[in-house]
């Protein structure tokens, strides 16, 4: 094993977290972290640049580019209609403002678990966050814990039938449903969503106890929430229908349509088209260019970050220290529970992503596994639970888009996605996976 290699990626991976917290741009964060990676492990510098991050970056906006444009656009015609003011104050009306971080949490929650992927269903949800809590006079920055907890938690790894990719890789590698294990799903379903909820109550009461705020992001018109008559807001079910068409195209075209992205895509497109055609009074003597332009290129600049974040792991992965961590991981002898849990958790933490950890555990061990003898449908649930962890360290790219849209960064609002994304479900796996060795599941 190459130890310069490996200090290299170390080296660059703290960059990376430093630089963030920091407030540098994703592009000139990722350039500097892949330098030091490419140096460190003997690359050819134009290759390690012009061959894996631009193939890394480019990727990106291969396969999402369309998917975030008409997302923005989605986003921004319900903005411009008062769609999503009017759902807003509708589940105001309906759970009051005391629980509005509950609520925030519980509409993420059927989005993700309904399908949208988390780099969709942040821009679904954003103007909705922005309205509810606004009225609940909370910080901004506790926006950021909602979204986390409803999108990259149990929704995402726990759920019993979830479709979220964390849950669908290991069916294509061990041959089991995207229901396996249930009980054991559920109790962990539990145990995430309990102590997420209490984390997320003791933030608010600590925001609140400091006079922490609400205030709107920089590039956020505050007059869109700003309604004194509530009269003038578009009817609730004009509101709902665009989202409950979208949900129902994603939900029900999924048995038919195994390109996710492209579902996705077409869904946030029929959903603008919707939300125009059923509010055209609303848009009567606005500038349609600049709406169309702007929506539009708000997918540009949601997907920068994460192009960014990609080239930098296609640099890492063409390192020679990744593979040496990867033979190393792989040839560990341990209970398959354990193994299956620490190599996911390993190469999710590295890349970043829990499918892309997922992938490249189960393309190594597959076999082992199903050989060995395991209940594959134990360690389907564990490895999920596992590549939910440490694939939102501060460099996910995930986390760039979220920051972006909501107009955070690593600084103000990082801590909610450790405690929640990070801690809590690292404490969670690893108690299952002791309970299921030492019980003999």
């Amino acid at each position: 094993m190459s130890m310069v290699g490996i200090i290299g990626l170390l080296l660059a991976i703290a960059i990376l977290i430093f630089g963030a917290y920091k407030g540098l741009g994703a592009l000139p964060l990722t350039m500097i972290a892949a330098l030091v990676a490419i140096v460190f492990n003997g690359i050819p510098l134009w290759e390690g640049f012009a061959t894996h991050y631009m193939a890394g970056y480019t990727s990106a906006y291969m396969s999402y580019f369309l998917m975030f444009a008409c997302s923005a656009l989605y986003a921004k015609l319900m903005d411009e209609s008062g769609c999503a003011t009017a759902i807003g104050y509708k589940f105001i009306d309906w759970f009051g403002r005391k629980n509005i971080m509950l609520v925030t949490i519980l509409i993420v929650s059927v989005l993700t678990y309904g399908g949208v992927s988390l780099f969709v269903v942040v821009y679904a949800v954003a103007p909705i966050m922005f309205l509810l809590f606004k009225e609940a006079n909370l910080p901004r920055h506790l926006t950021m814990a909602c979204l986390i907890v409803g999108s990259a938690t149990y929704t995402m790894t726990t759920l019993p039938g979830t479709p979220q990719l964390t849950n669908v890789v290991p069916t294509e590698y061990l041959g089991t449903t995207m229901t396996a294990a249930p009980v054991l799903s559920i109790i962990c379903t539990v145990a995430i969503f309990a102590l997420c909820l209490l984390y997320c109550t003791w933030a608010k009461n600590r925001a609140v106890a400091r006079g922490e705020v609400w205030s709107y992001p920089d590039n956020v018109d505050p007059a869109l929430f700003e309604i004194k008559d509530r009269s003038l807001l578009p009817p609730a079910w004009k509101a709902f229908l665009p989202i409950v068409v979208l949900l129902l195209v994603i939900i029900v075209g999924g048995r038919f349509v195994s390109n996710s992205t492209m579902l996705a895509t077409c869904a946030m497109l029929l959903g603008a088209v919707l939300t125009y055609v059923l509010n055209f009074p609303k848009f009567k003597g606005k500038d349609w260019k600049a709406l169309l332009g702007d929506g539009l290129g708000g997918g540009i600049s949601g997907i920068g970050g994460l192009a960014a974040v990609l080239a930098f792991g296609t640099v890492v992965q063409n390192s020679g220290a990744f593979q040496d961590i990867v033979d190393w991981v792989l040839n560990l002898d341990m209970n398959p529970y354990v193994r299956g849990v620490f190599a996911t958790s390993v190469f999710s933490g590295i890349t970043g992503s829990s499918s892309g950890g997922l992938r490249l555990m189960y393309q190594s061990l597959a076999d082992t596994f199903i050989s060995s003898g395991c209940n594959l449908e134990i360690l389907h649930r564990l490895t999920s639970i596992a590549a939910g962890g440490l694939d939102t360290l501060p460099h996910s790219p995930g986390l760039f888009l979220m920051f972006s849209v909501l107009g955070l960064n690593h600084k103000n609002a990082y801590r909610h996605v450790f405690a929640c994304s990070v801690a809590i479900p690292v404490i969670v796996v690893v108690v299952a996976t002791a309970i299921c060795v030492f019980a003999g599941i």
